[in-house]
């Protein structure tokens, strides 16, 4: 193509008098539509900061029965092993200012074409007591499936993620889309089995995950001999060293083959990406992911029977950047996409 006069005065008189908002693209269109309001955009520095910049909208208020999607604040971290502070985590997610609002891989602009709200954070009766906490959590969610409402939550340490998936998987097991640095299939220590290292071993023997649709990607570090539980009952493991000699596209393909058509839980650590990504978190490993290979292996599950996800671990006073409270967003935003072509998404 040469570019010359001709072009230019063509170009001038589709775009110079434009009005603001106006796409020619139908697929641009769509979004700008919902996006635009009197000419102008929301500004994402004002305003009460909520999760992706969705409304917000409490249990109980008109239109919350309605939702699709509930964004649910989880600020517990009783369950860490080593640094504390992801009981932050929610609160760092909300205050980042630019996240979406338009998935151009995907295409879809998820917070404006669901029915889709921050519902708060989950009200726990005590600071203090872990096993009661995980019960509140249990018992926020188990409403929310009831009613028909995909749970999307922001954790938190990983612990969170046991009684989330007792409400998911209450009828019968799901899959799981697993990504992290650790298994999380530890046994019981210091007293207790409700920690964070151990959440998807303790979900397989409430019967609420189904090990034989579980895929665990991105796990290294020094922890390996914990996680015998994930290969006696038979979860596939594809460790971080894999990764490059795999390839993305069969890793995808590989998770899509396991969980099949069936119910299907993810789960985020932000610890599954490197620490020169994501430096705040409890327990940070090098040699993870990159941010790239992450948001390539979530879009590539488009079309998964997805019911409910998590981000989990951000505790953001280790991070002077708020790096890795922007990566959790993003990847929240991302789950969020997949969920609007979920099967399991009411209509």
């Amino acid at each position: 193509m040469t570019w010359d006069a001709d072009k230019l005065a063509a170009i001038r008189a589709k775009y110079e008098q434009a009005e603001v908002g106006a796409m020619h693209d139908p697929r641009f269109a769509r979004v700008a539509e919902k996006i635009f309001s009197g000419g102008t955009r929301t500004t994402p520095w004002s305003g009460i900061p909520t999760l992706l910049d969705a409304p917000a909208l409490a249990p109980g208020a008109e239109g919350y029965e309605a939702l699709q999607v509930a964004l649910v604040g989880v600020p517990m971290d009783l369950g860490i092993t080593n640094r504390n502070g992801a009981r932050f985590g929610p609160r760092a997610l909300r205050g980042l200012e630019r996240i979406g609002p338009y998935n151009h891989v995907l295409d879809v602009a998820p917070v404006q074409e669901l029915r889709v709200a921050d519902t708060g954070d989950i009200r726990f009766r005590s600071r203090y007591q872990l096993e009661e906490s995980h019960q509140d959590i249990e018992a926020h969610i188990a409403t929310l499936v009831a009613n028909g409402t995909l749970p999307l939550s922001v954790g938190g340490d990983h612990s969170i993620s046991g009684p989330i998936l007792k409400a998911v998987g209450a009828t019968a097991p799901v899959g799981l889309i697993h990504i992290d640095a650790h298994c999380d299939t530890s046994g019981p220590f210091d007293g207790t089995k409700f920690h964070h290292g151990g959440p998807f071993r303790n979900a397989v023997l409430d019967g609420a995950l189904d090990p034989t649709r579980t895929i665990q990607i991105g796990i290294r570090g020094s922890s390996e001999y914990l996680w015998e539980f994930s290969y006696d009952t038979g979860m596939t493991v594809i460790h971080a060293e894999e990764v490059t000699g795999l390839g993305l596209p069969a890793i995808i393909a590989r998770a899509r083959e396991i969980v099949g058509d069936g119910p299907t839980y993810v789960s985020f650590d932000i610890d599954s990406l490197d620490p020169s990504f994501a430096p705040g978190t409890g327990t940070p490993e090098v040699g993870g992911l990159t941010t790239r290979e992450v948001l390539e292996l979530i879009r590539g599950l488009k079309g998964i029977n997805i019911v409910g996800g998590d981000v989990v671990e951000v505790a953001p006073q280790y991070d002077a950047t708020t790096n890795t409270a922007h990566a959790g967003a993003q990847v929240l935003f991302e789950i969020l996409s997949l969920m609007a072509f979920s099967p399991a998404l009411k209509p």
